[in-house]
């Protein structure tokens, strides 16, 4: 029976960040995945000269430990930055038309997309009183501090597009953590926003999006093949025990039933797999996880000839409202924002259609869906012919839905994991779904960890570090010595 410092089970993004911050602090870990490949949803894929992305095509950052994981792990010099392009415009599908979405206030507040009434209602935000009730949804937070028209043209696509969630439903501390910071902290958005500023000059990180050559997958790939981390392919895992020291974790493998003890248990699957897992160990917190519901999202990659499309293609994509599209939630131009994502003269177009908004889509076969697509984009792009190259990727369980009274689901799953020492769940349905949200959650799962106790293993490696001759060891989780201490 092999025996390790941490066990992961679930080889996602997130399972894969937590074993890297752990391996880099010196302890043994183990990773186990159901499938036949490291990574879960992030994939990237060649065909035909276009590089696509079955999940998440970009990371964008303002998080230093973020920018740490790249740097350490041998990343920096394969990052691809947006191209200038890109940062020209984002759209928006208003009036069955795509204009460009004002980022600034001055912009936005001058904009035809917004009504006298709406730009009016706009500006006096900073003078609406503080409040509401803890479990607001996004509708009912920005309705009432931006009013109705932000949140139809602005929050809802957003909603939408990039969480697969609906706003009247998605709670607004859960998805909109930082708005709603801003409000308690200030009384009002604007003059958080205004504060941040002054301090930003000092304290904040520098945002940046980009990607790596050869797609995302090139951050899972070398993730899972970092030194230190015994990654498992096609184990399913299917009991933990607890024991006196730890646990004991069995897998079904092609080879049969595999067994391994480890001291942690990092769970880092989709809720309803760790759901099964934790029931026979604590029923009301399986029941928790139970209770949290999927989106489900439909990706179409079209390939097509540069001259076969009307628009200028200068910016990142456009979002669509609900009451723009009854399907399609928004639409990325992969070749403008990173290159080497279509062959010479070609581009990249890719389309996101069901979520909230629409899961029926999620039934749609494969023409259909192609159609509706091109359907939509067809007017809007000016699109000439047909693609020459589609590629349709599925999620029935694509984004966990922050919907209902979220946080206080997810400060009981923290009080149940109180009493179960040594288990862990880290997933995208704890602490946000992008990948810089799970790489920093990865880092606090490990410091937590390391701060348990001093492992044997952790004070080997920092002997081992301090013994080289003319180096100074140098911990990606910082001090070493803060790391291991209790928090």
């Amino acid at each position: 029976m092999d025996k390790v410092d941490v066990l992961i089970i679930g080889g996602g993004i997130s399972g894969l960040a937590s074993a890297w911050w752990l391996a880099r602090g010196g302890l043994s870990v183990e990773v186990w995945e159901a499938g036949e490949r490291p990574g879960g949803k992030i994939m990237s894929t060649l065909q035909d000269g276009y590089l696509t992305e079955r999940a998440t095509s970009m990371v964008l950052n303002f998080r230093p430990e973020v920018a740490e994981l790249v740097r350490e792990a041998g990343l920096e010099s394969a990052k691809t930055a947006r191209l200038p392009g890109a940062e020209a415009h984002r759209y928006l599908l208003h009036r069955g038309r795509l204009k460009a979405l004002p980022m600034r206030l001055g912009a936005m507040v001058a904009s035809p997309l917004w009504s006298l009434r709406g730009k009016l209602r706009l500006l006096a935000e900073p003078f609406v009183f503080s409040g509401g009730r803890a479990d607001e949804s996004v509708s009912e937070f920005i309705t009432r501090r931006l009013g109705r028209e932000v949140l139809e043209k602005a929050m809802e696509p957003f909603i939408a597009g990039v969480l697969a969630a609906d706003a009247d439903q998605a709670s607004a501390a859960a998805v909109l953590p930082r708005l709603v910071a801003l409000e308690r902290r200030y009384g009002s958005i604007a003059a958080g926003v205004l504060a941040n500023r002054v301090l930003r000059r000092r304290t904040a990180s520098t945002t940046e999006s980009f990607s790596f050559r050869g797609g995302m997958g090139t951050l899972v790939e070398t993730l899972a093949n970092t030194p230190g981390i015994r990654m498992r392919t096609g184990h399913t895992a299917e009991e933990l025990v607890r024991e006196r020291d730890g646990w004991q974790a069995t897998a079904a493998t092609l080879q049969g039933q595999r067994t391994v003890t480890a001291s942690h248990v990092i769970v880092a699957t989709p809720a309803p797999v760790a759901a099964a897992l934790v029931n026979p160990l604590d029923n009301e917190l399986a029941e928790l996880l139970r209770g949290i519901g999927y989106a489900g999202v439909t990706v179409v990659h079209a390939g097509m000839a540069r001259d076969a499309v009307g628009h200028p293609l200068d910016g990142s994509g456009f979002l669509a409202p609900k009451g723009e599209s009854a399907t399609l939630t928004g639409n990325l131009w992969m070749s403008t924002l990173f290159p080497d994502r279509a062959p010479p003269g070609k581009v990249l177009l890719t389309s996101y259609l069901g979520g909230a908004r629409a899961p029926q889509v999620a039934d749609w076969d494969d023409g259909r869906v192609v159609d509706e697509a091109l359907g939509t984009l067809r007017p809007l792009m000016d699109l000439k012919g047909d693609p020459e190259m589609v590629r349709i990727d599925r999620h029935r369980q694509a984004l966990p839905a922050y919907h209902g009274a979220y946080q206080a689901r997810m400060q009981a799953i923290t009080a149940r994991l109180q009493h179960i020492p040594g288990l862990h769940l880290e997933a995208n349905y704890r602490g946000g779904v992008s990948v810089r949200d799970r790489l920093a959650c990865g880092h606090a799962v490990a410091n937590r960890i390391l701060g348990a106790r001093r492992w044997p293993s952790v004070e080997r490696h920092r002997r081992e570090e301090a013994e080289k001759p003319g180096e100074k060891a140098a911990y990606p989780l910082g001090s070493m010595d803060a790391a291991i201490k209790p928090r």
